[in-house]
């Protein structure tokens, strides 16, 4: 428990503390904060008293790059005297007025920026249930998986510059399309705008160039994780992917939750690796300790006449068969250099049941199968003013370790003409 109100059903609870960089109205530079209940911590306000050495130095920064970099001793360190300090029982912070009153501030008076400078990213293509799906409705049943699919974990580089953080409007995007086989490709609007549900972790300590992470020592370069929501213009991307895959259809913009939860918090809700035996992952990725997570995932969405959310997904992140150490031995294996806060997603999360696919693509069946809101509506893919609410959260013994939401509108599409 801690001396700082947690809300019942908290995301942020003790046990949690994720990072975040925030700004406010009277202080508008970029700072490192803690999440615990419906307060923001400000490390940077108690860094100097209460951490050491490279801590100090790094909490003082506008980014979580720094901090990221410094590796597990130092993120163990400095979750072990945040824990300390928030405990019920320990009075250093709770009864310093000053210092209290100038470190923890309300969430609800808070702006979230992105957590680090991303160099990169890279998105997988890691959930065998959702690769089975598009692959049945695009091949067949018999095709539909791609040979090389069970033998390693297949992804793209995406576009670092579109990466934004929760709450940033989206426009549709313009680009060509070929929605009739037997004519030329036009040019317009996208018309199948989709929705990714997926989890993306930060790296933290990088590697050489030319000197790959081992899947044995992968986890040590794993700093945390945070919900993603990875647009994609179906239409688009169905003309354009093909001989080297996504490109426009997914740069114009990639949502991630603000609060990054750590592998720390995580490990209690580790479950064991999916079975991976037919056939067996080559030496380099194979590990036998777990990195698997039940995260509890849900995506609602609003429009522009339905203003409470409504459900249309839920899944876990155990539906992921492919890990994140997997991930990012297969990504540094040919000698990649990967840094701190280069960002991998985990692609669409799917369940097995129609009720647990993780795009509109999926939840409709390509277009085949509408779905139904409440108020009348009906949804193949996003309309413009409609906002995609995502949240996670792993449930433990009477508290939660959450994410909180990461949301986006969709905008229409620029007008080029006027342009």
């Amino acid at each position: 428990m801690s001396w700082v109100q947690v809300p019942e059903g908290s995301h942020f609870s003790l046990q949690n503390l994720p990072y975040g960089i925030f700004t406010t109205a009277t202080n508008p530079r970029p700072r490192i904060g803690v999440a615990i209940g419906n307060e923001v911590l400000d490390v940077s306000v108690i860094a100097s008293k209460f951490f050491s050495g490279d801590l100090v130095k790094v909490f003082q920064e506008s980014t979580l790059n720094g901090f990221m970099g410094l590796g597990r001793a130092a993120w163990t360190e400095a979750r072990t005297t945040l824990t300390r300090l928030l405990s019920q029982d320990e009075c250093a912070l709770r009864d310093d007025d000053v210092m209290r009153g100038a470190c923890l501030i309300p969430q609800a008076d808070v702006t979230m920026q992105l957590p680090a400078r991303i160099g990169d990213y890279t998105d997988f293509y890691s959930s065998r249930e959702h690769a089975t799906n598009v692959g049945t409705m695009f091949r067949g049943p018999e095709n539909a998986l791609m040979p090389n699919w069970l033998h390693l974990p297949v992804g793209y580089h995406g576009r670092a510059s579109s990466v934004v953080i929760s709450g940033t409007p989206i426009h549709r995007p313009n680009g060509q399309q070929r929605p009739d086989l037997d004519k030329p490709p036009v040019f317009g609007p996208c018309k199948l705008m989709d929705f990714e549900l997926e989890m993306a972790f930060f790296v933290g300590p990088g590697n050489q160039l030319g000197r790959p992470i081992s899947v044995q020592t992968a986890q040590d370069h794993i700093f945390g994780v945070v919900l993603m929501n990875d647009w994609s213009a179906r239409d688009i991307q169905k003309w354009e992917y093909v001989p080297l895959g996504p490109f426009l259809a997914k740069n114009m913009g990639t949502h991630i939750s603000p609060w990054v939860v750590t592998m720390d918090a995580l490990m209690p809700f580790v479950i064991d690796n999916p079975v991976q035996v037919d056939p067996t992952p080559l030496p380099y990725l194979r590990h036998d300790d777990r990195y698997s997570f039940d995260v509890q995932l849900e995506v609602a969405l609003t429009t522009k006449d339905l203003t409470t959310p409504f459900t249309i997904s839920k899944t876990s992140s155990k539906n992921l068969y492919w890990s994140m150490k997997q991930q990012l031995a297969h990504h540094s294996v040919t000698g990649c250099n990967m840094n701190p806060g280069d960002l991998c997603g985990s692609g669409t999360i799917s369940g097995k049941s129609p009720d647990s696919y993780g795009s509109m693509l999926e939840l409709s069946w390509k277009g085949t199968k509408p779905i139904s809101l409440p108020n009348g509506e009906t949804r193949k893919f996003l309309q413009d003013g409609d906002t995609v609410i995502m949240t996670g959260y792993c449930q433990g013994p009477g508290y939660r370790v959450g994410f909180g939401q990461v949301t986006g509108t969709v905008l229409p599409a620029v007008d080029l003409t006027t342009t």
